[in-house]
């Protein structure tokens, strides 16, 4: 994610940690912004997030990048983004 940026593309494109964020926030019923530490870890300690938002990231091109499937623990949640950049929380 470009800092300053929204995590969100001109072409309607999320970046995968600001999904896990507001997935995470959503469950926890708080707001994407107060999912901060103390009381929340901080998606750095599960994951790198520019490496998770590259790995997902459309081509140069503009074309998806389709076949990866990521799971990690984060905030006691099972995380797991499908090759279609679905996050799940289990």
């Amino acid at each position: 994610m470009n800092p300053g940026s929204d995590g969100t593309d001109e072409a309607g494109w999320t970046a995968p940690s600001l999904a896990v964020v507001e997935a995470v926030a959503d469950a926890e019923g708080v707001q994407p912004e107060d999912l901060c530490p103390p009381e929340y870890e901080s998606l750095y300690t599960a994951v790198d997030p520019e490496a998770l938002d590259k790995l997902f990231a459309p081509k140069a091109v503009g074309t998806p990048r389709f076949g990866c499937k990521v799971s990690f623990r984060y905030c006691d949640y099972r995380v797991t983004i499908d090759r279609h950049g679905t996050v799940s929380l289990e």
